[in-house]
C-alpha cells in the first residue's frame, strides 16, 4: 500500500501528528500494536493524573473541618479510585480513536518492522511512503540489580487493585515522586530511596527542597544520596531493599516495590537494516526530526531528547513542517514547561539557578511567595514559591519555577512570554486579575522594574 506519510506509534505525538497532516491532505497511515494513545493517554500521564486528583480530595477531606464541614468517620475504598481512573482513560482513548477514523488516515494495526528506507512490513503486508516517522515511546527501565524483577514498574502499579500496607518507591525523580504523593495520601506509608543529592534532580533545589519537606511533613520519608544494589524478598513475602548511605549499608523493607528510576526508547525492527543511527539517550536526530536516513524521522521518547507528552506533539509538528517545506515554523523545541502533579505541584521551564552559574550568565534571580497571594490566602493554599531568572542584558526571561498550587498552569504564562521574547518588563506592566494565583508571577516580575 503506497501512503504520503506513515507514523509508527500512536502516542500523543503520532497521533496528533496523523491528525493535521491528514488535514493537510496528506494520506496518512499510522501504525499501533497496542492501544491507541500510547503510554501518555493508557499507562502514563492520563491515569496519573487521576489519582492525584483523587489524592486530592482525599486530603481535601481530611482538612474538612478548616472548610466547615464535620465529616465524623471517613472510610477510604480503592476500588471506584480504580475504576474511575480506567473510565478516564477509555473516554480518552475513546476520542483518539474517533480522531483517527476522519478520512485521510489509514489506521494499521500491528507490530512494524523496516524492510528498508520507505517500507515497513505489519503481519506480513508492506506499506511504503516517502517519509516515516517513529514515535515508538519509551518503557520503564531497571536497575542491574539482584532481585530487580521482584519490583513493580509504573506500568504494574497503575494495574493494581489493591493498596499494599507500603511501598518503597526507587527513584525520586518525577514519576516517583508523583506515586509517593499519591499513595501516601491513600495510606500507604511511603518510602523514597533516591540515588542524588536531593530528589527531583532536574528542578530547581530551592522547589523540589521545599517539596520534599511538605512531603516528609505529610510522612512520606524521603531517603537522599542512597545507591541501591538489591532486592530480596523474606519469608513473610515482604521485600527488603538494600542500599548504601553514605558508606553505610541500610534497608528498607515494604510490601511491594517501585522501581522508578527512568525510561528507554523502543525501538522498532529493523532499524540496523536501513542504518539509522542510535545514540545512548535514544534515536539521534537534528533540529526537524531527521534520522540519519533521509525520509526517515523521530519523534517524541524514542528519541531521547525531552521525554514528555507535549514535547513529543511539538516535535511531531516540527517533522510535518519539514516534510511539507514550512520550517521555520517558531516552534521552540528548547521552551518547553515541566510539571509534577503533587500537592503542591511544582512546575518548570527554562534553566534552573544552578545551570545559569555553571554557564556564568549575568542573571538575576527574583522571587514571590503563595503566603503573601491573596487568592492562595483563601485558598488554605500558602505553602508555595516562585523564582523568576531574568538575563541582565537582554531582560529576557531565561528561566522559571515554580512550587505551588496550580503551578503548572501558572507556568504557561511564563513560556508564553519566553516563547515570544518578551522582556520581563511587558509582564511587570500587564494588568492581572485580582484576586488570582497568577499575582505570584506578577510579583515576581515587579522586582525587576
Amino acid at each position: 500500500m503506497k501512503l504520503d506519510l506513515i507514523i509508527i506509534g500512536a502516542g500523543p505525538g503520532g497521533y496528533e501528528m496523523a491528525a493535521e497532516a491528514a488535514h493537510r491532505g496528506l494520506q496518512v497511515g499510522i501504525v499501533e500494536r497496542d492501544l491507541m494513545g500510547g503510554t501518555c493517554l493508557n499507562r502514563g500521564c492520563i491515569p496519573t493524573k487521576a489519582l492525584c486528583r483523587n489524592a486530592e480530595v482525599v486530603n481535601l477531606v481530611r482538612e474538612a473541618s478548616q472548610w466547615g464541614l464535620a465529616t465524623g468517620d471517613v472510610t477510604f475504598d480503592y476500588a471506584p479510585v480504580f475504576e474511575r481512573k480506567q473510565a478516564v482513560v477509555k473516554q480518552l482513548r475513546d476520542g483518539v480513536e474517533m480522531l483517527m477514523s476522519q478520512p485521510g488516515i489509514t489506521v494499521i494495526r500491528g507490530e512494524a518492522a523496516f524492510k528498508d528506507a520507505s517500507t515497513i512490513v505489519v503481519n506480513g503486508e508492506e506499506y511504503t511512503a516517502d517519509n516515516i516517522v517513529i514515535a515508538t515511546g519509551s518503557a520503564p527501565r531497571g536497575l542491574p540489580i539482584t532481585g530487580a524483577d521482584l519490583a513493580m514498574t509504573s506500568d504494574d502499579i497503575l494495574e493494581m487493585q489493591e493498596l499494599p500496607a507500603s511501598l518503597c518507591i526507587v527513584g525520586g525523580g518525577v514519576i516517583g515522586m508523583e506515586f509517593a504523593g499519591v499513595f501516601s495520601s491513600f495510606g500507604v506509608t511511603v518510602t523514597v530511596v533516591e540515588y542524588c543529592k536531593e530528589i527531583l534532580p532536574p528542578f530547581d533545589k530551592d522547589v523540589a527542597k521545599r517539596l520534599k519537606t511538605v512531603l516528609s511533613k505529610r510522612g512520606v520519608k524521603i531517603i537522599t544520596q542512597a545507591a541501591v544494589n538489591g532486592i530480596t524478598r523474606g519469608d513473610d513475602g515482604m521485600l527488603t531493599v538494600t542500599f548504601d548511605l553514605k558508606g553505610k549499608p541500610q534497608q528498607v523493607t515494604a510490601a511491594r516495590v517501585l522501581m522508578s528510576v527512568g525510561r528507554q526508547p523502543v525501538l522498532p525492527q529493523g532499524l540496523d537494516t536501513v542504518g539509522v543511527t542510535v545514540g545512548r539517550r535514544g534515536i539521534e536526530v537534528d533540529e526537524n526530526m531527521c534520522t540519519s536516513v533521509k525520509g526517515i524521522y523521530a519523534i517524541g521518547d524514542v528519541n531521547g531528547i525531552c521525554m514528555l507528552a507535549h514535547a513529543a506533539s511539538a516535535q511531531g509538528m516540527r517533522a510535518l513542517n519539514h516534510i511539507l517545506g514550512t520550517v521555520p515554523d517558531g516552534i521552540k523545541l528548547d521552551v518547553v514547561p515541566s510539571a509534577v502533579f503533587t500537592v503542591p505541584e511544582l512546575a518548570m521551564v527554562g534553566l534552573t539557578q544552578e545551570q545559569c552559574e555553571q554557564q556564568q550568565l549575568d542573571v538575576t534571580v527574583g522571587k514571590s511567595f503563595f503566603r503573601s497571594n491573596g487568592k492562595a490566602v483563601a485558598m488554605n493554599e500558602t505553602d508555595g514559591l516562585l523564582k523568576m531568572i531574568v538575563d541582565n542584558q537582554t531582560r529576557r526571561i531565561v528561566g522559571c519555577h515554580i512550587c505551588g498550587a496550580h503551578a503548572a498552569d501558572l507556568i504557561q504564562e511564563v513560556v508564553t512570554a519566553m516563547n515570544a521574547d518578551l522582556p520581563i518588563d511587558v509582564l511587570a506592566r500587564s494588568i492581572h486579575g485580582h484576586p488570582t494565583l497568577s499575582e505570584v508571577v506578577l510579583t515576581a516580575a515587579r522586582q525587576f522594574s
